[in-house]
């Protein structure tokens, strides 16, 4: 298993400057942001491109691969996570369409993942939001099996901020949804990118998840939770985690990395472990996101062979 990180966190860096300073570092991955070159920072840890996929040419292709080699890295995965089942249809048409272009880019690199939300219309329910899912999402996974690319989808809610609420941004949150989003798109390419902090202020056995869809993790993040009690005392759980759960990086939370990586051993995953931060006790400068990295690094080392 390989050690990688998410390059999201580092939005005033270059690639190159990504990826030699974490070849420099003891980082054997990179996970790279492909949002549009034009969108701005919609959210935290997100817009940021550090390849853009729109004008990737051949040549810069290259130079991006020749990048890898004299570093020593691999590209764990492309990472792009917008809501691609937003409701405004003209909005959904562009990130499905940006979509595309990150899966041409993995394939002109020769990247086998793109990493990426299914999205969601909050203001519908888990029924409703499968049956768009089951019209938008099987020419987006056929679109990447056409390329030899893997559709991996994070799990997170995304549901940080009242703008969110009910539903949150992100349907594919829970091993019921997992379920039957494998029943309607049962395709090989279709898989998880697993971030076990989403399952911890849901209640939901991370280890667990890891058995049971063990065939079907492409990508793995690295990132812990904290649960303060406080805020769960003060909002509880029908407030979804807002005013109480607080993304830490890994080492800092409740997650049992030893367990969790156990299970990822046991399941035969062999592929990269992306540490993904959001954590605002180490952001702010350049420094201190790199010394959450490092930390983060520090903490997971000991576990991957």
């Amino acid at each position: 298993m390989k050690l990688g990180f998410f390059t999201a966190a580092l939005p005033q860096l270059s690639l190159e400057e990504c990826a030699e300073w974490g070849a420099a570092s003891g980082f054997e991955a990179i996970e790279i942001a492909c949002w549009p070159a034009s969108s701005g920072k919609e959210r935290r840890y997100a817009g940021i491109c550090h390849i853009d996929v729109a004008t990737l040419t051949d040549a810069r292709a290259t130079e991006i691969r020749k990048l890898m080699a004299r570093t020593g890295l691999v590209i764990s995965s492309l990472g792009y996570y917008p809501n691609n089942l937003h409701p405004d249809p003209d909005h959904r048409a562009r990130v499905n369409a940006h979509l595309k272009q990150v899966i041409d880019a993995a394939h002109m690199l020769g990247v086998g993942v793109v990493g990426t939300f299914i999205g969601r219309d909050p203001a519908k329910n888990v029924p409703d939001n499968l049956k768009q899912f089951a019209e938008v999402w099987p020419p987006l996974v056929h679109y990447a099996a056409e390329r030899n690319v893997k559709i991996a989808i994070e799990n997170c809610p995304m549901i940080f901020s009242y703008d969110e609420w009910p539903g949150g941004a992100n349907l594919a949150y829970s091993p019921a949804i997992w379920r039957e989003m494998f029943r309607i798109i049962p395709d090989a390419n279709f898989g998880l990118n697993l971030d076990p902090s989403h399952l911890i202020w849901q209640m939901i056995d991370y280890e667990r998840a890891v058995y049971e869809f063990g065939d079907r993790l492409f990508h793995v993040h690295a990132k812990d939770l904290e649960i303060n009690r406080d805020g769960l005392y003060a909002h509880g759980v029908m407030a979804t985690g807002i005013g109480w759960q607080i993304p830490r990086l890994p080492g800092l939370g409740e997650v049992r990395w030893d367990r969790f990586i156990a299970a990822l051993y046991a399941v035969g995953y062999d592929f990269v472990l992306s540490i993904e931060h959001e954590d605002r006790k180490f952001e702010g400068t350049e420094e201190l996101v790199k010394r959450g990295f490092l930390l983060a690094r520090n903490v997971l080392r000991p576990y991957l062979i």
